[in-house]
This record gives C-alpha cells, sequence and structure tokens, in this order.
C-alpha cells in the first residue's frame, strides 16, 4: 500500500478494536485537552485553518496525541505518514522524504509525517529530520511520553513547538466510554448490553487518564458478556476484567476531603506509615495524582517551612518526577516525598509569619517605602532624599548593618519566629544576634 494518502474518511474497519474505531474525525468529536483545544485557542484556529506548523505533542499514553496528528492532516488535506520510531531508521527516513518531495511534486500537496515515540530516536536519526524540516518538504509532528527537552534533540525542539497534552479527566474518561456504548455505527450501540454506573465509573477511574485503557476495558468486557437483552455489565465484572477493587471514594464529596485531611495531619503528626496509607488510599482510588503532589509542596511551606528548606525541593521534585515518568511508577515519587516530609522537623513559622505581615497590610493599607530604601535613578529623586542614608549590607562585618528597613508606622515589628527544630534552630541563633544588635542601635 503507497505510504501516501490522505487521512481515511471514515472510521476504522468494524474488526479493528473499539478504541480505533471510536478515534475521533474532528475537533468538534475531540474529548479532552480544553486547555489547547477550548474554542478559540491558538492551537485549534491553527488547525480549523489548516495552517499548524511543526509539532512536538508530549503527554501520556491515551491523552490524543496521534488522534490529534490524523485531525491536523484532515483539515490541510496532508499526505499523511505514519513513522514509527521502534521500527524505523534512517534509511526509511531517506526514502519516505524522497517520495514527500515526488508528491509535491506531482500534486503540490504536502506531507505531514507523523513520527510515534520520536524519543526513541537517536540524536543522528532525530537531525536526519532538520534540512527537510526547514525546507518545507515536511511537517513534522513527533509523539512522546518522555519529557522532550531530555529525549528531543535541541534543533529539532527549536524549530517543533511543544504541545503538552495532561491525562484525561475523570469526567472525560465517562463521555468516551458512554459514547462508545451509545455509538451504533462504530460503537457498541447496536449491542444488547447495559453497564451499571458503578461499573463505568470504575473503568474511568481505572483508566488513570488513558481513554485506550477505558476503551479496551470496555471492549473485554463486552465480548466476555452474554448478548441476551438484558446483559449487564457489573461492577463485579469491571473490578475482574481491570484486576483491582473499586474503593469507596467521591473526589468532589466529604470523602474526599476527609482522606486530604487524614494525609496531610498524618504528615504532621510525623507518623509516614499513616501518611503513606492514605496517600494509597487516594491513588488507588484514582486521585489526580497531581492534586496530591500540589498539596505536599504547599504542606512544605506549611508545616516545615526552615526547619528542613530541603523539604519544599523534594516536594517539588516528587511533582516532576511524576510529570516526567507518569502512572504507575510516578506513584513511588509521591510516596518517597510523603515519608520526607512525614519525618523532616516540623515548623509553622513560615505560615504564621505570614499570615502576621498578610493581617498588618490588611490593616494598615499601602503604607510608604521609607525614602533611605527607595531606589535613585534620577538627580530630581536623589535631590528628593531618595536612597540618602542607606547602608550597603556588603559593606558591613558579617554583611549586616543595623538599618530599618519598615515603614515608619511599623518599626520594630517581628513576624518570624523560628522554632528551635532542625535548621530553623541555626536561623533563630542568627536573627537573635542580628535583632540584639538592632535594639542597641535603637537605644
Amino acid at each position: 500500500m503507497d505510504l501516501f494518502q490522505r487521512p481515511p474518511a471514515d472510521h476504522a474497519t468494524p474488526y479493528a478494536p473499539l478504541a480505533d474505531r471510536m478515534r475521533p474525525r474532528t475537533l468538534d468529536e475531540f474529548v479532552g485537552q480544553e486547555h489547547i483545544l477550548g474554542k478559540g485557542s491558538l492551537l485549534r484556529r491553527a488547525i480549523e485553518q489548516g495552517t499548524v506548523g511543526s509539532l512536538i505533542l508530549w503527554g501520556p499514553p491515551g491523552t490524543g496525541k496521534t488522534t490529534l496528528a490524523h485531525i491536523i492532516a484532515r483539515s490541510a488535506a496532508y499526505n499523511f505518514v505514519a513513522f514509527s520510531a521502534v521500527t524505523s531508521g534512517i534509511k526509511e527516513i531517506k526514502k519516505v522524504i524522497e517520495e514527500s518531495r515526488a508528491q509535491r511534486g506531482l500534486s503540490s500537496r504536502k506531507t505531514l509525517l507523523f513520527v510515534d515515540e520520536i524519543h526513541r530516536f537517536n540524536k543522528a536519526q532525530q537531525d536526519a529530520f532538520l534540512p527537510h524540516i526547514e525546507r518545507g518538504i515536511i511537517t513534522f509532528i513527533g509523539a512522546t511520553t518522555e519529557n522532550p527537552s531530555f529525549e528531543v534533540v535541541s534543533p529539532l525542539l527549536s524549530r517543533s513547538q511543544v504541545v503538552v497534552l495532561e491525562a484525561l479527566t475523570e469526567e472525560d474518561l465517562l463521555t468516551i466510554v458512554r459514547r462508545a456504548m451509545s455509538d451504533r455505527e462504530h460503537g457498541l450501540g447496536s449491542t444488547p448490553l447495559t453497564i451499571e454506573p458503578e461499573a463505568l465509573l470504575h473503568i474511568a477511574r481505572s483508566a488513570h487518564g488513558d481513554a485506550r485503557v477505558a476503551l479496551n476495558a470496555l471492549e473485554t468486557l463486552a465480548n466476555a458478556t452474554a448478548k441476551p437483552a438484558d446483559a449487564v455489565i457489573s461492577l463485579a465484572q469491571a473490578e475482574e476484567a481491570l484486576r483491582n477493587k473499586a474503593l469507596l471514594y467521591d473526589k468532589s464529596g466529604e470523602e474526599h476531603y476527609n482522606l486530604i485531611s487524614a494525609l496531610h495531619k498524618s504528615m504532621r503528626g510525623s507518623d509516614p506509615d499513616a501518611a503513606l496509607y492514605w496517600l494509597g488510599r487516594m491513588l488507588e482510588a484514582g486521585e489526580d495524582p497531581l492534586y496530591l503532589a500540589r498539596r505536599m509542596v504547599r504542606f512544605a511551606s506549611e508545616d516545615i517551612g526552615n526547619a528542613d528548606p530541603q523539604a519544599l525541593q523534594v516536594a517539588l521534585s516528587a511533582m516532576q518526577a511524576f510529570h516526567f515518568i507518569g502512572l504507575p511508577e510516578g506513584k513511588l515519587a509521591l510516596a518517597q516525598a510523603a515519608i520526607y516530609l512525614a519525618t523532616a522537623p516540623k515548623s509553622n513559622a513560615v505560615y504564621t509569619a505570614y499570615a502576621a505581615a498578610a493581617a498588618d497590610i490588611r490593616s494598615e493599607g499601602a503604607l510608604p517605602v521609607p525614602l533611605h530604601i527607595r531606589n535613585a535613578p534620577t538627580g530630581l529623586m536623589k535631590e528628593l532624599g531618595y536612597g540618602r542614608g542607606y547602608q550597603y549590607a556588603h559593606s558591613h562585618p558579617q554583611a549586616h548593618v543595623p538599618q530599618e528597613y519598615f515603614p515608619e508606622k511599623l518599626q520594630g515589628r517581628i513576624y518570624y519566629r523560628p522554632s528551635d527544630r532542625g535548621f530553623e534552630k541555626i536561623i533563630a541563633r542568627r536573627l537573635l544576634l542580628w535583632r540584639n544588635r538592632n535594639k542597641k542601635k535603637q537605644q
């Protein structure tokens, strides 16, 4: 079969897997990724106008990278060539480019080259695309589940727009599965089969943002279920097909808040075992892992702060690690962070200090900056006293000089009172020395 063809006008054959048969053909059928494909977005307008340039589509499996490439090709009537980095090399690249050039001469139609798993190509293979992208012989779209900053060569990155796709939400997956159940032409709508709401929800939650996993599970259940008119897919069958139990958990209800409270308080109470349990309860029930990562970042500042400044870095690194490797392995990065946070020395001094400062701001309003710590970039400002009397800290021993930095109305305020735990014990000694110097100057 000729490699160069228009994107298929119809869905996959009736014998294709359900996930392929239900692949969207238009942006209106596409579910999810509103942050990049919402009405009026730049990418959506470019697709509708047929003016999309080379792209790197980065996102977890089953989020629509291949589907989006097909839609882009169809919108501009490109020759569409799907190319797998797993099975192809430079020889195949050269052949594709030669045929692309020939097709351009014969029909004036451009070629969209879609390279799945671009991160599996080595540097030389990736570099082979560059001159042909620059000359406009091909429009290049690469898809990857790995961070392109690490896996795609810089010259290719600089010639492509990186588009980040996110894991589909539970609501997105419910929409996709319901559509498959009702679609009579390409889905299961002509099958005398119903599904319990609990089973539908379990499929959506257990798919972890991957539409292909959800549709494959649904197809497995449909094939294994008898076909009489009263055939029903039950929760028990869905659990068996997905090999995991449905956990009692409503992400928008009271149980959600109960569990996140339990996780937070277990870490605050320095109990790593309980923290792991509540973290696992939420992850295994389908909670958004990045929501949990964000909560741990907040916890690192609110409940640990400068008692262990490294805690914030650990929490942020766990969030970045999860972005990098995704599910299921990314759960371990979150677990590592939860254990670290639970066992770190605790202090809420940063939290209480900011709250006190914010209270003064609300009650006192926008107090003027003292003249001596204002910048004076112009002669007029210097004449008005801006910067007059300011003492440069680095010109003094230990880079400290007793000097007032507060507005006059708030002079002497102390917000930050470090604990005697962890690194804050060192900070407390340092602050005591500086504050004593300030008092002596005022006497």
